[in-house]
């Protein structure tokens, strides 16, 4: 059973305000924390992740580490360790990156495509979906936050 609080939504008009919001999350990130970050391709989770690392003080460029599977800055004020997981077969190749070292680290670490290994995540970590609504317009997104506690 897992438990969960909602703790922030969001709208974003363009693919500035998702940065932007992804920016202010940078900002007040704390050391040991792990963000999920859920959403279908071509949701903007990129960019949000482009956001988090300006927030977090890195100006170098930070793209998706799919093929790499993860991405570690340490320019920023604290380390950011960025994984793409959308090309994980299963738990053993995590393993062999040596997930828990960056999920238990000190640093921030977002975790693109999270949903696909869900056995693998902290038991408390923040979970941000991004969803489009064409209804909305082609650039809305609705970007939710929330605290997730599993016993």
């Amino acid at each position: 059973m897992t438990e969960t609080e909602r703790i922030r939504v969001w709208e974003s008009h363009g693919p500035e305000e998702t940065f932007s919001i992804g920016e202010r999350l940078g900002r007040e990130a704390v050391a040991g924390r792990v963000y999920t970050l859920v959403g279908d391709l071509g949701t903007g989770k990129t960019v949000f992740t482009q956001g988090v690392a300006a927030g977090l003080g890195i100006t170098g460029p930070v793209n998706s580490p799919t093929f790499t599977i993860m991405q570690v800055y340490e320019e920023g004020r604290l380390p950011f360790y960025h994984f793409d997981v959308y090309r994980i077969g299963d738990a053993q190749e995590m393993e062999e990156i040596g997930y828990e070292e960056y999920f238990y680290g000190e640093g921030v670490c977002l975790i693109e495509w999270a949903d696909l290994i869900p056995e693998l995540l902290p038991q408390s970590h923040v979970q941000i979906t991004i969803e489009k609504d064409l209804e909305k317009g082609f650039d809305y997104r609705k970007i939710e936050m929330k605290e997730v506690k599993r016993p």
